[in-house]
């Protein structure tokens, strides 16, 4: 809350404001961003939020099986500048159905998915509708925004006109005090969170190992996208000598991207292509089942020409399921465990260090087994959609204060 400020959720609740959050990513989408937002809007109340979601394959299930309020348009816009014609006119398009969509229902506050495109789009319109946005930020769009002086402009734009800026995490909080001035006044930080009800530990089951082709192989797992930044072909890198000290261990890869050829071609090099499996993408149930499963869980991200992982859900899904992760250290990864009682944070921009911590966790049952008894207790005390949700609510009163102060 803001200095001096203080407000009662429950009154909040009897004179709230109609709030239309603007987003891109959005399920059936592929994206963390998207889950996040899904997750979390789906828990307030219907009255309060509609949404605003890019259009993607499959959106009619999906929107059909929810109560969520939703409207598809074409919003994942190719350029991120307004320099071109054909991008100045994607974002009047989706700037024209937007303003229609906040005066027919009364919209009086707008959530931003990202600051480009959707915060541009949401900027055009609080300015156009006088009404005030909000604007999140989850970390790796900033180094995009950073490409180019237009986009730099753009960004500087967006966050400066913003009511609050939502970090993703505290190392996202530090990007925008540090390199793009934002006051600390207004920004905040709400984690991404994870449904604890339905990522839970489940026992070692052999039919299910064995329909997923691990039998009794010790396991370990990575979820997320196949980009250089998400370390895939370091840990390809590690196995050599993992395996010289677990030789049964099989590299189980879950996630389609545009590095998949090279990591293909990086396992036949490296003469590992009887430990790796490449699993491609699987729906929610199968992917449960892959954490529960594995033995360990690696996220051996690095920072890539500037590209950086903004936090980490898939890591919280794991000790959500009762496994120990392993991450790399850039980005905001620290901030989704307990460092060396849930996980360990190592240096992944050489193999060295993971295949230290790999090896060694593999080889010790019962380090993982404590390791993942008390990241399943953190994730329900700390990470929880109840817990975050309520966080939601509060940052989301001092915007629902501005758009009354204009009223």
């Amino acid at each position: 809350m803001l200095p001096g400020q203080r407000d009662d959720p429950d009154r909040l609740g009897r004179h709230s404001l109609r709030t239309l959050l603007v987003t891109a990513n959005f399920p059936p989408g592929v994206g963390g961003s998207g889950r996040w937002f899904w997750e979390l809007y789906r828990r307030l109340p219907r009255e309060e939020f509609l949404v605003a979601a890019g259009e993607a394959l499959g959106q009619e299930d999906v929107d059909r099986a929810s109560d969520i309020r939703v409207v598809r348009l074409p919003l994942a816009l190719r350029e991120w500048g307004v320099h071109s014609p054909v991008a100045a006119w994607a974002y009047g398009r989706a700037v024209r159905s937007l303003l229609g969509m906040v005066r027919r229902e009364r919209v009086e506050v707008v959530h931003s998915g990202r600051p480009l495109p959707e915060g541009l789009m949401a900027l055009t319109v609080s300015t156009l509708a006088g009404i005030p946005y909000l604007c999140y930020v989850h970390g790796e769009e900033m180094n995009i925004a950073a490409s180019s002086r237009e986009l730099t402009w753009l960004a500087r734009r967006v966050l400066g006109r913003a009511a609050l800026v939502i970090g993703n995490s505290r190392n996202t909080e530090t990007i925008l005090r540090r390199d793009w001035r934002l006051s600390s006044q207004r920004l905040r930080v709400l984690h991404p969170g994870v449904d604890t009800q339905r990522f839970v530990p489940a026992p070692r089951d052999p039919e299910m190992r064995a329909r997923l082709g691990w039998a009794d192989r010790r396991v370990i797992l990575t979820v997320g996208r196949l980009q250089r930044r998400k370390g895939h072909d370091h840990l390809i890198r590690a196995l050599p000598a993992i395996r010289k000290q677990a030789p049964d261990v099989l590299y189980a890869i879950v996630g389609d991207g545009e590095e998949h050829t090279t990591l293909r071609e990086l396992v036949r090099r490296e003469g590992v292509t009887d430990a790796v499996q490449f699993l491609g993408e699987l729906d929610d149930a199968m992917l449960v089942r892959c954490y529960q499963q594995c033995d360990l869980f690696v996220l051996p991200n690095r920072e890539v020409d500037g590209d950086i992982e903004g936090f980490g859900i898939v890591l919280l899904e794991a000790q959500a399921c009762g496994k120990p992760v392993v991450a790399g250290e850039s980005g905001g990864t620290t901030e989704t465990m307990r460092v060396g009682e849930t996980g360990d944070i190592v240096d992944c921009s050489t193999v060295q260090p993971l295949i230290e911590s790999v090896s060694g966790l593999l080889l010790d049952s019962g380090r993982r087994s404590r390791m993942g008894e008390a990241g399943r207790a953190w994730m329900v005390e700390r990470f929880d959609w109840s817990v975050l949700s309520r966080q939601a609510r509060q940052i989301f009163m001092e915007t629902h204060r501005v758009a009354r102060n204009a009223r």
